[in-house]
Parts: C-alpha cells; structure tokens; sequence
C-alpha cells in the first residue's frame, strides 16, 4: 500500500485534539449521555476525508446519541501520530489500521481484538471470502477490511501511442524498453514515475517478486520455496539491475524523493508516462483536470522472464484502541462502515477492490480501468497473488531501512549486490529468531 496525498488538516491540529482529549482513550461522554469517539485516519487525501465523513454523517443520523469526531493527519506522518496517540492512550477510539501496521499495534496491545464483539455478527454473510480471510491478523481481529489494494500499470495512452508503441508494456523489461525511449529530460519528459521516496521499498520489492515468481512461497512472498529470501535468488541480481536502469534511463532525476502524490502529479501532468500503483489512483484520476479519460488506463501488473506477475494482497480497515472507554460504540460504527451503501460507497469513490459479495454482478468494476484487475482475477495461472509479511511486528523497521537503502542504491552510495546482501541478512536474521 502506499503514501497518499497531503491533508487540509494540519499536524498540529490532531495534537491539539490528543492533548485535549479526556485520559484513557479519546471518546468523550456529555452530561445528556451523547459519546463523542474519536476517528484517526491514515491514508489521508481531501476528497476521501469528505467521503468518510459523509458516512460519518449517515452514522450519526441513526444514532443521534453518538457524534464522531474525524482527525485527519498528512498521510506522510499519519501512521507515526496514530502510533503517539494509541502509545499515550489519548484522543483515539478508531484508528484506520493496516496490514503494515497492525504488526506492531498488536504486538504493543495497543490495539483492540474484535473477535469476541463480532462473532455472532451476521455481517460475516455479505463479505467475500477474502474479507473475511484478511479479518483475522495473526488470530486476532484488529479491523475488518473496508477494500484491497493490487498494484498494477497505470499508463497514458496518448504518450505511449505518439511513441510508435502497439500497447503499454506487458512485463518489466518492456517497461524499462518503452521507460527509456520516451525520457526526453530536455523537454522535461519522462517515461516512468519512479518511487524514490516514502514507501521505496515496495515497488523494488515488486520487480523482485516478479523475476522469482516461479520459485516464490505464496505464504510468505518474501521466501522462496525453499526457505530463502528472495533476495538471495541469481534472478533477484537482475531485476535490481534492470529497476536502477529504469531509474537512471527511464526516470525524472527528481523522482529520488518522490513518494505517492509525486508520482501521481507527474503521471496526470503528462511528465511522466507510466506509474505503479494501487487501483484508488483511478479515482484521483477521474477527478483530475489535468488528464482526460482518453489519455490513460490500466494494464495488469507486470510479468517477469518466466511470464508470471506477482500481486500481493495489501488490505486496511477501521479498528478499535485498546484504550478507548466507548468500544461498544465503535463496535456499532465498525459494523456500519462494513456493510452495505456505506461500504460500496467508499470501495468505489476510493477505487478499492470491494469487500461485499455484491460486488461481482456490478458492471463498475468489469468496465474501462477495472478491466485490467478483472483480467488479473480470471487468470490466476498468471498473475498470482499471495501473502508478504507485513503483520510481523517489525515490518515499520523494515520499511524504514528498505526506503533508506533504495536512497543509497540510486544516488550512487549502494551498489544493487550490497543492497540484496543487506535485505537477504536482514530477513534471514529476523525470521531465523
């Protein structure tokens, strides 16, 4: 998953918020027995904000006695503040908790287990069998997903047709081919959105998977079947090879420092030709003024040498801090969130992999951008999708020293076999304990 746009609410404003709200949890009860719970976001951009907090409204009008009150944080640090409020048990009910970061909430028990709340709750029905699957995180029930996320092509039509090519590219190396011949830096033209900055680590990561698809532990993607990691793998070599050409050929210089609103600002800019990212960007993109409907699309993800794509699940959900004082109220907005109009309405306006069962028979998601996750679905032969470990709990460390060596790697500090040498010992280690 991925870093996202900046907020219109500042840092300063959910400090303010944490420190003013009551002790041993955020939720605040009035005099005429009104609970007010507080909601902390992570993914933050302005139009999801609106979105969550048009359901919010929806909530607050059949339970007239509970008010939510929405903290929005810049998405760049928003994780570590949801860290400093559940750490301090302050000024926090709901968190928005994610795959990469419910590893170490739970390992702190900062966060609460649904699982007792949520057994008879006939919710389970509608959702799909993944929902239902990525519920539970190591046992324990810590959110339920509100939608998936898949990397895959996003590209601009209109550019990769001026060059002379017949379509977008199928795998990694025609990335790199079409990458480069459409970098043009004097005409501040560039073929890939490359990802230098936060979150580095995971499209490096992709292209790995990808050239070891064949020989990759679906159970955990960061192992070969053999019990390696995969970046100990001869194959691992080249594809970091190929990812640093991309880089240096096929990318803007400035993209060293470019995480998740870069990227995207210089794909609907027409900078930038090619992006990888997750399916929420098709709706930043339909309401971007910068791009047009016929100017872009979707592509599966990318195959490596053996003809095989790798798609990891990556999920995130609304859960409850351990220290809240009003967890049967969150319970009820979870359960809200999760069901029905109010979980179609924020799969689709963020453009989210659906969690409802539902969702199979609407023709939203068999239609234009969709059609490339559709594909992906009907092949699984070809584009597998498996687990990376992104519940243990020192996934945020590992996140922090991968961003750190991709740096390296790309201005020159790292060589890419010194960079596979550290991310082999360091997993290898870690998992050996």
């Amino acid at each position: 998953m991925k870093s996202k746009f900046t907020t219109v609410a500042a840092l300063g404003v959910a400090a303010v918020l944490a420190l003013s709200a009551c002790g041993g949890g955020g939720g605040k009860e009035a005099a005429n027995g009104q609970v007010t719970l507080k909601m902390v976001e992570s993914l933050t951009n302005p139009t999801r904000t609106e979105t969550i907090k048009t359901l919010l409204a929806g909530f607050e009008k059949e339970n007239p006695n509970i008010k939510v009150d929405l903290i929005s944080p810049p998405t760049d640090s928003a994780d570590q503040k949801i860290q400093q409020m559940l750490q301090s048990g302050k000024g926090i009910d709901l968190l928005e908790a994610r795959d990469i970061t419910v590893g170490s909430f739970g390992a702190n028990k900062w966060i609460y287990d649904m699982t007792a709340d949520l057994k008879d709750w006939k919710g389970w029905e509608d959702l799909t069998d993944n929902a239902v699957t990525y519920s539970k995180q190591n046992g324990k029930t810590y959110y339920i997903p509100y939608g998936f996320y898949g990397g895959a092509l996003f590209y601009r039509t209109d550019l990769v047709k001026e060059a002379g090519f017949a379509g977008p590219p199928k795998n990694w190396r025609e990335l790199v081919t079409q990458a480069e011949k459409l970098n043009d830096p004097s005409a501040n033209k560039f073929g890939y959105a490359f990802r230098g900055g936060n979150h580095a680590n995971a499209n490096a990561v992709s292209i790995i998977e990808a050239y070891v698809a064949d020989k990759i532990n679906k159970d955990n993607m960061f192992e070969l079947k053999d019990g390696k990691t995969i970046f100990s793998a001869p194959e691992a070599q080249t594809a970091m090879d190929a990812y640093l050409e991309l880089f240096k050929k096929g990318s803007p210089p400035s993209s060293v420092a470019w995480g998740y609103p870069e990227m995207v600002q210089g794909f609907s800019n027409g900078s930038t030709a090619f992006l990888l990212q997750d399916p929420e960007v098709i709706a930043t993109l339909k309401e971007s003024t910068s791009i047009k409907e016929d100017q872009w699309n979707v592509a599966p993800a990318l195959t490596g040498p053996t003809g095989l794509a790798i798609s990891p699940v990556a999920s995130a959900g609304w859960g409850i801090a351990e220290s809240s004082t009003h967890k049967p109220e969150a319970i009820k907005l979870i359960k809200y969130l999760a069901q029905g109009e109010p979980a179609t309405t924020f799969t689709k306006q963020n453009s989210l992999v659906p969690v409802l069962k539902s969702a199979a028979k609407d023709p939203y998601y068999s239609s234009g951008p969709w059609a490339a996750y559709v594909t992906m679905s009907q092949n699984p032969e070809t584009y597998l999708t498996g687990l990376e470990p992104r519940n243990v709990a020192w996934w945020t460390e590992w996140v922090k020293k991968g961003d750190a060596e991709i740096q390296r790697m790309i201005t020159g500090k790292m060589t890419t076999k010194e960079l596979l040498a550290s991310w082999d010992s360091y997993w290898t280690e870690k998992t050996a304990g």
